[in-house]
């Protein structure tokens, strides 16, 4: 956790964005795995513990706006509890550490909510995501589960987003510690990438790091040869020489769950084919100069945009793509090989926030999602700002059914060479990621350098 002052300094600040009634914060519960007793690793809700910081499940808090009052509540252990648990802190302890005075037994938070409610005073509550919480709420507020999105608070969901999307330095450090977590990851797989090897070995190995030296995984381990498939969380290939093994991964800290999220290409066996090193290096470029052109009032679907002109002139150089490079992407010929978005928000959940609504989080009234495919999946298009934490992910995949699907359509002939890109179906993909901050004057990559050019990638790899 963080000092106590700090909690109680983000209660205090929400209470500038969210002017009256209560605001109700329940924490994440355990989660069986295949029977009561057996449960999943336990996962704070982001939310309570960025206001709150305890990581402990079965508690939850309220912040009165009312009468200037934080609430804790929580069941102190009992004696059948220590036998298997040990001695714990009393929630008054662990209020101590969150900056609040004021800690009941749980079974109290339902009752401050329902009186709420006869007092006809606003009861403000996040989407919530999980069965339990949902359960739970339905109860308390006396609405259907599917009724609870809806009904969830805008003006909280905003104020939430608006403090949460600046990070300070504390949350910068821990974003930082777990980058470098990452890139040991990330430089082991390097080094495991020879043929004969299974995915799941690999895969396996990285996640036991973040176990070993942070925590879980910040999402679960994309690692595959079949790098076209942008989320491949199979495991099952043997590597074979030819091909390229994407890596993303990340992990998140166990206490505080700050996160992160690199990507990285190889070469199967540790050099890079002509063919592979000439995509690798447009990638590579679009990765670079879009990090280049990071600072304060930029959009970052312009950046997102600059990148795909990089990656279109790139394809046209090679031969795949031809025409006009500025019009082709106008027209989104682009997305054939880069269908996806640049990046997005990074923080305590590796999306940060999207589960209070992305449009929410990536774009405002000035800015908002497009519809074209391929910059409609971009989680992050508003104008950046110092203390934004995010991902910069530029790629080139080959996917089969897509570039079959384009060419039995006439789609886009102008600016796609088919013929040529007949040869590229077995290529697979590639992408490399990296953790940004904006900062006042440009931008800062996070954590230390994680090999990324080809020299720095064969180096590594030959070891």
């Amino acid at each position: 956790m963080f000092k106590p002052e700090i909690y109680a300094h983000r209660r205090h600040a929400l209470r500038y964005e969210v002017k009256s009634g209560i605001i109700i914060l329940p924490g994440n519960v355990e989660a069986a795995f295949n029977y009561p007793a057996n449960t999943y690793h336990y996962r704070q809700d982001s939310a309570f513990s960025y206001f709150f910081g305890i990581n402990q499940p079965s508690l939850a808090g309220i912040i009165n706006l009312d009468n200037g009052k934080d609430y804790l509540f929580g069941n102190d252990v009992d004696m059948d509890d220590i036998i298997w648990m040990g001695p714990q802190p009393t929630i008054a302890e662990r209020g101590k550490l969150a900056g609040v005075d004021i800690t009941l037994p749980l079974k109290e938070f339902a009752g401050m909510i329902k009186e709420a409610i006869e007092e006809k005073r606003q009861v403000h509550f996040l989407p919530p995501y999980r069965a339990e919480t949902k359960i739970m709420l339905s109860e308390i507020l006396g609405m259907a589960p599917a009724e609870l999105k809806a009904a969830a608070s805008l003006e909280l969901i905003k104020g939430v987003i608006k403090l949460r999307s600046v990070k300070t330095d504390e949350e910068i450090a821990e974003i930082e510690k777990m980058v470098d977590v990452a890139g040991i990851m990330h430089t082991t797989a390097m080094k495991m990438a020879h043929p004969g090897i299974k995915e799941q070995e690999i895969a396996g190995t990285i996640e036991g790091i973040a176990l070993a030296k942070a925590g879980p995984v910040s999402f679960p381990v994309i690692l595959s040869m079949d790098g076209q498939t942008l989320h491949n969380h199979n495991h099952g290939n043997v590597l074979t020489e030819g091909r390229m093994m994407v890596v993303d991964a990340g992990c998140e800290s166990e206490e505080t769950l700050y996160s992160s999220d690199i990507t990285r290409t190889v070469p199967v066996g540790g050099r890079f084919s002509p063919r592979q090193k000439e995509i690798y290096e447009i990638v590579l470029k679009a990765n670079l100069e879009a990090i280049a052109a990071i600072k304060p009032g930029i959009p970052y679907r312009d950046i997102h945009l600059l990148a795909a002109r990089v990656i279109a002139n790139g394809l046209k150089h090679a031969g795949l793509m031809k025409g006009d490079v500025d019009e082709a992407v106008k027209q989104g010929a682009h997305a054939l090989f880069f269908p996806h978005g640049l990046g997005h928000m990074m923080g305590m959940d590796v999306h940060d926030m999207e589960g209070l609504g992305e449009n929410y989080v990536g774009y405002d009234d000035e800015i908002v999602r497009s519809e074209q495919f391929g910059t409609a999946f971009l989680r992050l298009g508003r104008k950046l700002q110092a203390g934004f934490v995010l991902t910069v992910e530029p790629g080139i995949y080959f996917i089969p059914a897509l570039i079959d699907q384009w060419k039995a359509e006439g789609k886009l002939t102008d600016f796609i060479n088919y013929d040529k890109l007949e040869s590229y179906k077995d290529f697979g993909g590639i992408r490399i990621e990296d953790d940004v901050l904006v900062t006042e004057t440009g931008h800062r990559v996070l954590g230390r350098p994680i090999p990324k050019t080809v020299a720095e990638i064969e180096q590594i790899m030959s070891r």
